[in-house]
């Protein structure tokens, strides 16, 4: 999963399919130094902070890891972003048709950015955080779906009806249920299992609680999901059925429920909303469905399912299964 979303992510941004994919399953030192940026910035929230400095000052440690990373990082987008500048101002010079990544769209100002503010450093970091939220985010949480549609055969049974339904016709909109899967599944195990903030100013939280300036607050995703005042005593459960309703206007149609993100907050909320929630819907639901509708997916029978300590919520062992195709 790991791999699909890397280069599909790539792809959409970049316009560069690096085939982390291929049947070989290649090493890519620029993949590999995503992983290493991953895990140094955990290292960081769980030790103080003049000890990561002090190593990041002397060069030694994790943070000599991570300087590497970096380089080996910002290498492959610096090549990425020279390319994709010189290959669209040559498309726009002889009029031909330009590819619809999100770099093209920048260069060509279709993106609605100043062109002013296109430094080699501004365009580096937005790439980067675009990457950072398709690759990851949607593996992880395809892993935890995968696992949850395999331990619930009556919802996998659910979701296979639908498609028969509405496979062939184009229209991911039209998959109600799974979208609720999909939902239930970020609700229990959230890509992002918790949010480190911290306030500017004093201020007082909706709780009633006062805080002060430069005050850290770490606001836990994860407990929210299976907190029973917030989703009733079955928040342990397993259940789309809990984002589903019928339509006003016709008792045979289902629509996905309305779940104000301060309540769901897989995505964040308010100004802090993830840009790609409605991408990576979209991407889920195209590799669930496709992989559901031509395989048989079972857990091996006792393999380790629990979460990894990192700053995404990956499982520790993988998903180790056995499939198969269907009838």
């Amino acid at each position: 999963m790991k791999r699909l979303t890397f280069d599909t992510i790539c792809s959409l941004v970049t316009g560069f399919d690096p085939k982390y994919l291929s049947i070989e399953l290649p090493s890519l030192p620029y993949a590999d130094a995503f992983d290493v940026i991953e895990q140094v910035i955990l290292y960081r929230h769980c030790v103080p902070a003049t000890v990561w400095k002090f190593q990041r000052w002397v060069g030694i440690g994790d943070e000599r890891k991570m300087r590497e990373a970096q380089e080996c990082f910002d290498g492959f987008l610096e090549e990425r972003i020279r390319v994709k500048k010189k290959e669209s101002f040559e498309k726009k010079e002889m009029e031909t048709v330009v590819d619809d990544d999100f770099l093209t769209m920048i260069f060509s100002g279709e993106a609605g950015i100043d062109q002013g503010k296109l430094t080699d450093g501004f365009l580096r970091d937005v790439v980067f955080n675009l990457l950072v939220a398709g690759r990851d985010t949607i593996a992880a949480a395809l892993s935890w779906f995968f696992w949850l549609v395999a331990k619930n055969p009556n919802v996998e049974e659910k979701i296979l009806k639908e498609l028969a339904q509405v496979m062939g016709k184009d229209e991911l909109n039209k998959m109600v249920y799974l979208h609720g899967a999909m939902c239930e599944t970020l609700r229990l195990y959230p890509s992002v299992p918790y949010e480190h903030k911290q306030s500017i100013e004093p201020d007082v939280l909706p709780s009633g609680h006062a805080i002060n300036g430069n005050t850290r607050i770490l606001l836990s995703i994860y407990s929210m999901g299976r907190m029973e005042e917030i989703w009733g005593s079955d928040c342990t459960d397993f259940k789309p059925e809990r984002w589903i309703s019928t339509s006003s206007t016709d008792e045979k149609k289902m629509v996905v429920n309305h779940v104000p993100a301060y309540k769901f907050a897989a995505f964040m909320a308010g100004p802090r909303t993830c840009l790609g929630r409605k991408i990576a819907f979209v991407q889920m639901k195209v590799v669930a469905s496709c992989v559901l509708r031509r395989f048989k997916i079972e857990v091996v029978d006792g393999h380790p399912v629990v979460p990894e300590p990192s700053i995404l919520m990956f499982m520790k062992y993988g998903l180790k299964v056995r499939v198969s195709n269907r009838a």
